[in-house]
């Protein structure tokens, strides 16, 4: 194709249109209708953006114009302006250029980030160049997206689980993750009860109540009420059961730090709260391990005959 000037508008056919980099939009099928109905009933107001890539004319916003375009009868021609750059400024160009007018949702951002780091080979800092973020902000969104259960993902591509449900899910190691996702579309738990079940499951001791929180999440979650264990045990002592409450709220208490430590920490903190935290830290390193010593010498205790 001639030399495009990045601020000329050409009308271009829709089968020369390629839509590669629609892998890195979510679908929003609603969104498409009412897009088609603006474009049938008042014409295409703004024009697509494209990259000129050789032979192809890909795509870089404009998806739903494009798809609404090729359902309406007479329409085989979009209006497009074309950008003069590379492979890796072209995805980066698909965040940049929504940034404003509709920010890209966080799972779009996480899909552009891996694009751009493991299919590219970019470095991190590199990446947040291009997408004008700091390397911390590239790395919580490749992380999250590489704690996701293959299943989860392909569902996301789909539509069928959203964005604020995959955060969840990411909370969980990803060998758990598909059981979580069953439960949450057998039961159709919203995203707030799938965050109380990812809770529950994070804080479970025992395989009988991971088992009840994914066969009756809801009933799991009424019971709980801040604890994982139900209020009273009736194969425990008194003392038995004092303890099973006392040890289920530590271990939500420790799953929640956890989970803190390993996909939050130092990315959420500023400078001047490093020496003020640092003592308590320290506390918390040294009382893990006398308990992590007595717990050894008790469960060995109870497994005597």
């Amino acid at each position: 194709m001639s030399h495009w000037p990045t601020d000329e508008i050409r009308n271009v056919p829709l089968e020369r249109l390629d839509e590669r980099f629609r892998r890195y939009r979510l679908v929003d099928a609603a969104a498409e209708r009412a897009v088609r109905r603006s474009l049938e009933r008042y014409g295409q107001l703004a024009p697509i953006v494209i990259w000129d890539q050789e032979e192809s004319l890909v795509v870089i916003d404009g998806f739903k114009r494009l798809q609404a375009a090729r359902t309406l009868k007479g329409t085989e021609t979009l209006a497009a302006r074309c950008l003069e750059v590379d492979a890796q400024a072209a995805k980066a160009a698909i965040y940049t250029l929504n940034r404003l007018s509709r920010p890209p949702q966080e799972l779009e951002e996480v899909w552009i980030v891996h694009a751009l780091v493991r299919e590219d080979g970019l470095s991190q800092v590199d990446a947040g160049a291009l997408l004008g973020r700091h390397k911390s902000w590239v790395n919580r969104r490749l992380a999250m997206w590489e704690r996701l259960a293959e299943a989860a993902k392909e569902e996301l591509r789909l539509g069928l689980l959203s964005p604020t449900m995959a955060r969840q899910l990411t909370r969980l190691p990803v060998g758990n993750q598909s059981e979580a996702l069953a439960t949450a579309r057998e039961a159709a738990l919203t995203s707030a009860e799938l965050s109380g079940v990812v809770d529950l499951l994070l804080a479970s001791s025992t395989g009988e109540q991971k088992a009840l929180v994914l066969q009756e999440p809801r009933r799991a979650l009424q019971q709980a009420q801040g604890i994982c264990l139900p209020s009273w045990d009736p194969r425990l002592s008194t003392a038995g059961n004092r303890v099973a409450r006392q040890l289920a709220a530590l271990l939500d208490r420790l799953a929640q730090m956890h989970s803190w430590l390993r996909y939050s920490g130092r990315a959420v903190l500023r400078a001047c709260d490093r020496e003020p935290l640092q003592p308590g830290f320290e506390r918390l390193q040294a009382e893990l391990e006398a308990v992590r010593e007595a717990t050894q010498d008790f469960v060995a205790e109870l497994k005597q005959p």
